[in-house]
């Protein structure tokens, strides 16, 4: 049996159809998101999709190897399957040209499923991006292959490639093109526009101008810095501070139109706050350790910033909110953020005197956007999971036998205090030295409760003490040292830290889940 040659040739231009009907239902989608929402997009509600159902294990993997390129992995995984889809359909089309369209219908039903059903959904309308997409791509699609395959029979079969009138060359080429020089511009114009919806809420970042807090931090103490090559630095920059969220797209809200709800159980005097609400109430500055729960053992999702905010306690005072010790009828905080996330956190911590805030500046800046801007809220002592809501808009006061937030449905713990951990920045892992002394350093932290002690243990020797650099606060992780006198061969260097009141990092490893890792810290080395 031979193969027609014009099969052979239609064969690769039904998967060129099958693309420019995928390209042609993204650009479309993209410019009707405009009009909709940005996260109506069929890529974002997808992959925020996707995340949602995503097993914890899987999640954690993508972190520990993606870091924070893991969105970028999953929006690459996503067009790559988009396009294979695609072709296959474009594939089928040749064949069974109405079964191929209605393919691309299904799947545009596949994304507005996903928009309409994300936790920051808007309803109905955000269907209409991924709905608006694939009516356009199915008919593009249904267009090209009856250039190529001439009309078809009645029923869904056609004519088998190769077999009937000759293909319409010209109408194929005018149409490919088309198809591809109209699916740029509107893209190059659902981008533009998308841009330009952002550019208020960048302005009204850029006109910002934090006031000067009535309760300032204290200058950092002498000795809080160690001068020691390949050592974190106390303060972590904006740019270089870690990001661990879910969102696809990095929110970009307008401050000048941004509100905060604080209402439900206990709540006797309701509050909507604006921004400049905020501003105009007594500030706090604090350095403050932040850490992910998806952090592992010497992991690098930790940093510390110089905060700016309005103390969380007094807003929940002022909304006539009182803790559970005092009677209060809600012991939970539901935190959520623009993008739908929801944060849980427990009212007794929020109002037991720490400096918990709702954030808005960071090592002297306005928040960056992908840190919270304009406002995100911070509890010292708890993981980011159940404290630190970024793009916050609305605390409701609930219990935790009533409502269960995101991550508690995806099996982590409700209350996930950070453990007392450490880690070691120098010498990195299968690093080479010479014998002699060879500096070990890092950070340990406990936050709110403070680092007493580090210890290192060289192979299986005993611990030996490290020195400590100054205290900023309990707060703050706190930088450690050891001089050590190496001598040649391979070795396995291990440290632990000690929190205040004598408690020692436990040696149990444990996994992320269901409330942060735990182990000691090594690193195996090999002095020449």
């Amino acid at each position: 049996m031979t193969t027609s040659p014009r099969l052979l040739v239609r064969l690769p231009l039904g998967a060129l159809s099958g693309l420019l009907a995928g390209f042609a239902a993204l650009a479309v989608a993209e410019l009707v998101s405009v009009a909709v929402r940005p996260e109506a997009g069929p890529i974002t509600a997808v992959g925020g999709a996707a995340i949602d159902r995503t097993p914890t294990p899987v999640k954690d993997w993508a972190i520990r190897h993606f870091g924070e390129d893991d969105k970028l992995v999953l929006q690459l995984g996503i067009l790559a399957a988009l396009a294979a889809l695609a072709v296959v359909l474009g594939l089928v089309a040749l064949r069974f040209r109405r079964i191929g369209a209605a393919g691309v219908l299904i799947f545009g039903a596949v994304g507005a499923g996903a928009a309409v059903t994300r936790p920051d959904s808007a309803g109905i309308t955000d269907a209409l991006p991924s709905v608006a997409g694939a009516v356009v791509a199915a008919a593009l699609l249904y267009y090209l292959i009856g250039r190529l395959t001439g009309p078809p029979r009645s029923g869904a079969t056609q004519v088998a490639p190769g077999s009937g009138p000759s293909w319409d060359r010209r109408g194929f080429v005018i149409g490919a093109s088309a198809a591809a020089a109209g699916s740029l511009g509107i893209g190059a114009l659902g981008r533009y526009l998308t841009d330009h919806s952002s550019r208020a809420a960048v302005a009204s970042r850029n006109a910002v101008t934090l006031p000067p807090p009535a309760s300032p931090a204290a200058p950092l103490p002498s000795g809080t810095q160690l001068q020691i090559p390949g050592i974190s630095s106390f303060t972590t920059s904006n740019k270089s501070f870690y990001r661990v969220d879910t969102a696809l797209v990095v929110p970009k809200v307008d401050a000048a139109t941004w509100r905060l709800r604080i209402h439900g159980e206990g709540v006797t005097r309701p509050l909507t706050l604006t921004f400049e609400d905020l501003l105009r109430r007594e500030l706090i500055e604090r350095e403050i350790t932040l850490t992910c729960v998806s952090n592992e053992v010497g992991g690098p999702y930790v940093g510390n910033a110089r905060w700016l905010g309005v103390r969380l306690a007094d807003l929940l005072a002022e909304a006539g909110v009182r803790p559970p010790s005092a009677g209060g009828p809600a012991d939970q905080l539901v935190s959520r953020s623009v993008d739908g996330m929801t944060l849980g956190s427990p009212v007794e911590t929020a109002m037991d005197g720490r400096d918990a805030m709702l954030a808005v500046g960071m090592n002297g800046q306005p928040l960056p956007f992908t840190h919270g801007f304009p406002v995100r809220m911070i509890i010292p002592g708890l993981y980011g999971y159940v404290s630190a809501c970024k793009w916050i808009e609305d605390i409701e006061l609930t219990t935790f036998a009533d409502y269960d937030a995101y991550w508690v449905k995806r099996t982590w713990a409700r209350k996930a205090p950070i453990k007392t951990e450490s880690r070691i920045d120098v010498p990195r892992p299968l690093s080479r030295s010479q014998a002699g002394t060879v500096m070990v350093a890092g950070v340990a932290w406990a936050q709110h409760r403070g680092i007493d002690r580090v210890q290192v243990r060289v192979d299986d020797g005993p611990w030996q003490d490290a020195d400590l650099a100054t205290e900023a606060t309990i707060d703050t992780w706190r930088q450690w040292s050891y001089p050590w006198n190496a001598t040649s061969g391979s070795h396995t260097l291990t440290v632990r830290a000690t929190e205040r009141g004598g408690r020692v990092q436990t040696e149990k490893r444990t996994g992320t889940v269901p409330d942060g890792a735990s182990g000691w810290p090594s690193v195996v080395v090999t002095i020449d």
